[in-house]
This record gives structure tokens, sequence and C-alpha cells, in this order.
């Protein structure tokens, strides 16, 4: 079947009963998950991963996708009206957003959040639609070589995305990759490192732990609030036309936001956190009047969510061409993918192309839905960052807890989402990288299945990795990640001796 003719059954499908029931489900229930700070749209997947079994997987995935779109907005509602984002991906729209929204004009800035995140998405995942059957040709030359160095590159972006200590994010990133080592091996069938427990026999599933990482550690993290989110009183006035024509009035900074984000958002470890404020640095570097950044400058907020909705449809080139993750949601929505069966990769370009484009329109009516939705509810949004803590914690453990025993319904599991909870609040604490676990436990069994294969192809020979142009590549690559950092260092310090 054609690019267009995948494209159009994908649009049926979207279009259709339930699948449009489950993008605007999506979309509302992520925009709620990301303006409440500390919560987020990945936790409101990965609660929901395992609650999602019984599900059609590529409705599962629209759902989900929707949810992760969703909540890129929610973070500019709390952003905007307290001042505190909720969401990363919203930390740039504090700038400008919240003195807009302190000069009266809340809903102004809110509409200008809506509307320029749609118009956003909607040019990002235009091209990523466009550019998709190259991704299939390239997808196409990779075997198990290309894919084990895929897997060791993405283990290398530990150093990317490990903030502080680096090597804290190596300690994390082997941890990871011991945890998935735990149990009956896919390669040898060797049972390994049970410790004579039975319940060790299975191996520890990845749900669990991206349940205990992110939903429950962040609970622990939001006990430490009393009260309300927000003590603040935020009150939303201001005009809807306004905010609609301060975005019309500014294509190019809409347009080059989202090309920023695209871009930043296809690469691993960077994402919304790194793309809001670049092209928030761009639009202030292109602007008559710079200083007035930080004072309410509408530029400010419009480069900020263009860019972080756009990224959206970025992060989903690393994660759907080479399992990848990039951030915390695209680790837990990589985690659904698996999940429901969906391997990355070249299948989900050629015999499941319709599916992965579903995925795409999925996103391209979902952009739509925001600025509906947005300019809807705007009234109401105030009420998002009021809500107490006292009744978010005891919905979303149990929530949490039971997510984790449904998906094999073992004591293990929940043993599992427990203790990884605890975990993630004490790395967090002291400055460990969670995502760099994620990657570990995620990319652990990609990397040892095919290391197994390409030994199997060479007799044994490690050649076989620069033997082929791809693969040689992102030998280099890595080398380049994992030292350019040391070497840029060293270099930085011997300039810094030869000029004393």
């Amino acid at each position: 079947m054609s690019t267009l003719g995948s494209l159009l059954e994908a649009a049926t499908i979207v279009l259709s009963f339930p699948a449009i029931i489950w993008v605007i489900l999506g979309i509302a229930l992520g925009t709620i998950l990301g303006a409440i700070p500390g919560i987020g749209a990945a936790i409101g997947i990965a609660i929901l991963l395992p609650l999602s079994i019984q599900m059609d997987g590529g409705l599962a995935i629209i759902f989900f996708v929707s949810m992760y779109l969703g909540g890129m907005y929610g973070g500019s509602i709390a952003a905007i009206l307290i001042n505190t984002p909720g969401t990363a991906a919203a930390a740039a729209t504090t700038l400008d957003g919240y003195p807009l929204s302190k000069q009266g004009l809340a809903v102004n800035a809110l509409t200008l959040s809506a509307i320029a995140s749609a118009i956003g998405g909607l040019i990002a995942i235009v091209i990523l639609i466009a550019i998709s059957p190259f991704l299939t040709n390239i997808l196409l030359s990779f075997g198990s070589p290309e894919y084990f160095m895929v897997a060791v590159l993405g283990l290398s972006m530990i150093t990317v995305i490990a903030r502080g200590s680096m090597a804290k994010g190596f300690m994390m990133g082997a941890f990871g990759l011991l945890v998935s080592t735990v149990g009956l091996s896919e390669v040898g069938g060797a049972v390994r490192y049970d410790l004579g427990i039975r319940m060790l026999f299975d191996g520890i599933n990845f749900v669990p732990v991206l349940i205990g990482l992110f939903a429950i550690t962040e609970m622990f993290k939001l006990a430490s609030r009393e009260g309300e989110i927000s003590e603040d009183e935020s009150e939303v006035t201001g005009s809807r036309r306004d905010g609609i024509s301060g975005v019309v009035r500014r294509p190019i900074t809409v347009l080059k936001s989202s090309l920023i984000g695209l871009g930043i958002g296809a690469i691993p470890g960077a994402g919304a956190s790194v793309s809001n404020f670049v092209a928030y640095g761009e639009a202030m570097r292109d602007d008559d009047d710079p200083d007035s950044f930080g004072e309410g400058n509408e530029r400010g907020v419009i480069s900020a969510e263009a860019a972080n909705s756009a990224t959206v449809a970025g992060s989903l080139i690393p994660t759907l061409s080479f399992g990848i993750p990039g951030s915390g949601t695209t680790a837990v929505l990589l985690g659904a993918l698996l999940m429901h069966g969906f391997r990355p990769g070249p299948t989900l370009f050629t015999q499941e192309a319709v599916t992965t484009y579903s995925f795409f329109v999925a996103l391209l009516v979902g952009n739509l839905i925001i600025a509906l939705l947005g300019l809807a509810v705007i009234s109401y949004a105030g009420y998002l960052t009021k809500i107490n803590t006292d009744y978010i914690i005891p919905i979303i453990i149990p929530l949490a807890i039971f997510g984790g025993f449904a998906i094999r319904e073992t004591m293990l599991d929940i043993i599992t989402v427990v203790l990884f909870g605890i975990l993630g609040y004490y790395m967090v604490k002291y400055e460990y990288s969670i995502i760099a676990l994620v990657l570990g436990v995620v990319l652990g069994p990609v990397a040892e299945t095919n290391l197994h294969r390409s030994l199997q192809i060479s007799d044994g020979s490690y050649l076989i990795f620069v033997q082929h142009p791809i693969s040689l590549l992102m030998v280099i690559a890595t080398v380049a990640i994992i030292f350019g950092p040391i070497a840029k260092a060293q270099y930085q310090q011997f300039r810094g001796t030869d000029t004393a």
C-alpha cells in the first residue's frame, strides 16, 4: 500500500468511533494531569498502562500519544497562572506567561499558549508524515549489528541525559542493565540472578519498574507539600481575541519554534525541556526589543509553546524507529508500545504502516482539539492549580499498585512498584538520573539479544560491528558522545594553561 493510501486509511480509523473518543479523552486527561504540578502525562500513562491490556493495541497507543500531547499543553496552565510549570516542558513559558498573568492578561497568555501549541504541533506532525517514507528506507537496511549499536548508542545518551555527576548516570544505567538480566534469559535459556527466589524466575517486568519510578516517586515528592498545590490566588482575566491575534501576527516565530522543537525532539536526551528554551532564546535574539522578554512579551509564550508541542512529533522519531526514549514520557510510551506487541523498527513503517500513521493522525486531530479545548476551558483553568494534595496521593498510589499487579497478577510486581518508587525518590533526592535507569532496563534486552545474534552471524568476531557503514557510523557516534565531553574539557583546560 502506498504512503498516501496508508495515511488515508489511518485517517479513517482515527476519525471513526471509538478512536476519536480516545483521542479526545487522551487530550483532556493529559491536559488536566499536565496542569497539576508534580503529576504530568508520564504518571498517567504509567498508571493506565497495565489497565490497557484488554484494549486494542492501536487504540491504546492512540490514547497514550494523545495524553502525551495534552500533557505538553497542560503544563503551560500552571506556568502562566502560578509561575510553576506543570511539566519541565513549560519552564520557559513561565518567563513571560506569568508576567502577563500579573498584568491581568492571563486569558491572553492562555490563548497564546493554546493556539501556538496547536499550530506548532500541526506543523511538526505534517513534516514528520512527509519524511516517514525516508525513515522506512533507512530502517530496512538495519540488521542485528545495527540494532545492537542502536541500543549501545541509546545507552551512551546517558552522558547527555544525566545531570551533574556522570559517574552517577553510568551507575544507574548499569543498574538498569542488571535489572533487565534477572530471570530466564531469552538467549541461552539460563536462569540468572534469581537468588533462589521462585518469583524472580520470570524476571522483573519493566512496566512495574516504570510505574514505581514515575508514579510512586512523584507521589512521595508531592507528599512533602501540604494543602493545595498553589496557595496563591489565580485570577483569569483578559481577551481571547487578542491572544489569537497575537499568534496570527507572528507566523515566522511559530514556524521557527516548531522546526526547533521537531529537530531537538528527535535527539534522544534533549526533549522539550531543552527545545522550549532554545526556541525562546531564538525568539529573544530576533526581537526588536529583547529587553522586554521576561516582562510579558507575547513572543516568549508563543515560541516556548510552539516548540514544546512540536517536540512530541520529534520525539516519536527515535522512539518508533529505534526504540530509544529521549524523556520520561517517551520511556513510558515505549513501554506501552512493547507491551502491546509493537516493536520499534522497520515493521512499524512497512507491515504496520497504517497503525503507525494512525498515531500521527491522532496527533493532527489532537492539536486541533487543543485549540478548541484550550479556548473553551480557559475561564476554569485556575481550578486545576487549587487541588489539594491530600486528595491526589490516596488516589494515585492505590491505582499505581493495582496497575503494577494487573500486568501479570504476581506479588513480585507489587513489590517492584513499591521498591522502585522508594528507590526513585532517593534517586531524585540525591541527584541520580531516573532516565538513565530506565534506558538500562528498556534497552538491556535489545542489546543482549542482538549482540548474541550478531556474534552467531560472524562466528564470534566483533569486527561485524565495524564492517557495515551504518553500524560503523554508530560506533563512531557512540565514541564521540562518550568521550567528546572529556576531550572538550581537556582542550579547554589546555587552552587555559597555554593562555596563562
